[in-house]
C-alpha cells in the first residue's frame, strides 16, 4: 500500500482527533462502561471520518478502501480497544453491504445519517448458540403482508443499548442454510425489542448486549439486496470487518512495545536496567518484527481490495495473526512488567484484557483456520 500526501493528512486528522477528543476521556468512558457514541460520532461525522470509503451521494468521501484502513491503523493509537472497536462497527461492519447492496431509499434513510453521525448502528449476526457458526443462526423473520415479524435474539452486539438501528441477518425461508438469510434495517426503538447489557473482561467503554426480537415489524422495504442472499452478503462484509480489525491492532502493538522499552530502560535490578538482558531486547526485537509482518500482510490485503480482489484468504490469515499476535505481544510485554503489569491501570494489562477479544470476536481464530484450509484444499471433502 503506498501513503500518499493524502493518506498522511487524513492519517494526521485521525490523530488530531482522537488527542483532543477520545484521549483525554478514556479512563473515564472505561469506568462507566460506555462512551458517548452519538456524541462522539457526531464530531468524526462532522469530519468525514464516518464515511472515508462511501459515496458522495450520501456524504461520503468518495475514496478508495486504503485510505479507509489509514483510518484503522490511526485510531489503534486510542488508549484502549472498545471505543476503536465501536467505531469500526459503524464505518467497516454494520454499513459495507448496505452502502453496497441497498437500494437508494435504504441509503438515503440509514446511510447517510450513520456517515454524518446522526444515527448509531450495529451488526446483529452472533447468538448465544452460535457466534462464530453463522449458518447455524436461529431467529426469524417471516413475511406478513408488507411487513417482516422477526423473533429471535442476538448475543454480544457491540453499539447495542446506543444503536439507532441494526443490520440484522435472520432466516426468512426454511430452504438451505446458506442461502435462506437476508440482511434487513431494524429501528432500534421498533416496538418488541428489548436489550440486556453484558458486562465483560475488556473492552469496557464498549457497550455490549443481548438483543431480544418478540414479534417485531418492519416493512419489507428494508431488504439489503434480494432476499436469500444475506449469508454471502455477509460473508463479504466480513472482509471488511476483519481487515479493520488488523490494521486497528498495528499501533497498539508498536505501542506495547515502545512502552516496555522505556519501563525497561527505567527499571533497574540487579544493579542494571531490565533492558540489558539479552532475553528481553531480543524478544522485542523478535516481537517488533511480527508487527512488521503482520503490517506488510494488512497492507498487500488493503492493496488487492482496492483492485478488485476477493480477500477472503488474506482477510482471514490477517485476523488470524491478528489476534494471536495480540495476545503474544500483551502477554510478553506483562511478563517483563513485573507487579505492574498485573495492576488494572497499565497500559499493557488493558491491551491483555482488550486484546483477547480479537481472537474470538468476527470469528474465532479456529473459524479463519477453517477458511485458510478452505482455500489451500486441505479440508476433508465432507467439511468443505
Amino acid at each position: 500500500m503506498q501513503f500518499t500526501a493524502e493518506h498522511r493528512a487524513l492519517a494526521e486528522t485521525v490523530k488530531r482527533f482522537c488527542e483532543q477528543e477520545i484521549n483525554p476521556h478514556v479512563k473515564e468512558w472505561e469506568a462507566a462502561e460506555i462512551f458517548p457514541a452519538h456524541e462522539v460520532f457526531k464530531k468524526m461525522g462532522a469530519l468525514g471520518l464516518l464515511g472515508v470509503k462511501y459515496d458522495t451521494a450520501y456524504g461520503g468521501m468518495g475514496l478508495d478502501f486504503s485510505y479507509s484502513m489509514v483510518v484503522a491503523e490511526e485510531l489503534g493509537a486510542i488508549p484502549c480497544g472498545g471505543v476503536p472497536m465501536a467505531i469500526g462497527v459503524q464505518t467497516d461492519m454494520c454499513t459495507p453491504a448496505l452502502h453496497r447492496f441497498g437500494s437508494d431509499e435504504l441509503k438515503k434513510e440509514y446511510l447517510a445519517p450513520a456517515i454524518a453521525g446522526d444515527m448509531v448502528g450495529c451488526i446483529g449476526v452472533s447468538e448465544a448458540g452460535g457466534g462464530s457458526d453463522v449458518a447455524a443462526l436461529k431467529t426469524t423473520a417471516r413475511h406478513d403482508g408488507d411487513d417482516y415479524v422477526i423473533n429471535g435474539s442476538k448475543m454480544w452486539i457491540t453499539n447495542a443499548t446506543q444503536a439507532d438501528w441494526c443490520c440484522l441477518l435472520a432466516n426468512t425461508s426454511e430452504g438451505p442454510v446458506h442461502s435462506n438469510k437476508s440482511l434487513i434495517i431494524v429501528p432500534m426503538d421498533a416496538k418488541g425489542i428489548t436489550t440486556q447489557k453484558i458486562k465483560k473482561i475488556g473492552m469496557n467503554s464498549s457497550d455490549t448486549a443481548q438483543i431480544f426480537f418478540d414479534n417485531v415489524r418492519v416493512p419489507r422495504r428494508n431488504l439489503i439486496g434480494t432476499e436469500g442472499t444475506g449469508f454471502m452478503m455477509q460473508m463479504i462484509q466480513f472482509q471488511e470487518e476483519r481487515l479493520y480489525g488488523a490494521a486497528n491492532s498495528l499501533k497498539m502493538l508498536d505501542k506495547l512495545i515502545d512502552v516496555t522499552i522505556e519501563y525497561c530502560k527505567e527499571r533497574h535490578t540487579f544493579g542494571q536496567p531490565l533492558i540489558n538482558n539479552q532475553v528481553i531486547h531480543f524478544r522485542l526485537a523478535e516481537l517488533r518484527t511480527e508487527v512488521e509482518l503482520l503490517r506488510s500482510l494488512v497492507y498487500r490485503a488493503v492493496d488487492d481490495y482496492v483492485g478488485g480482489a476477493d480477500v477472503t484468504r488474506m482477510a482471514s490469515m490477517a485476523k488470524l495473526k491478528c489476534g494471536r499476535l495480540i495476545r503474544e505481544v500483551a502477554d510478553s510485554c506483562l511478563q517483563y512488567w513485573g507487579g505492574m503489569g498485573f495492576t488494572y491501570d497499565n497500559p499493557v494489562s488493558q491491551a491483555y484484557r482488550d486484546g483477547r477479544l480479537v481472537s474470538i470476536g468476527g470469528g474465532a481464530d479456529e473459524i479463519m483456520l477453517g477458511i485458510i484450509c478452505k482455500f489451500e484444499g486441505t479440508l476433508p471433502k465432507k467439511a468443505r
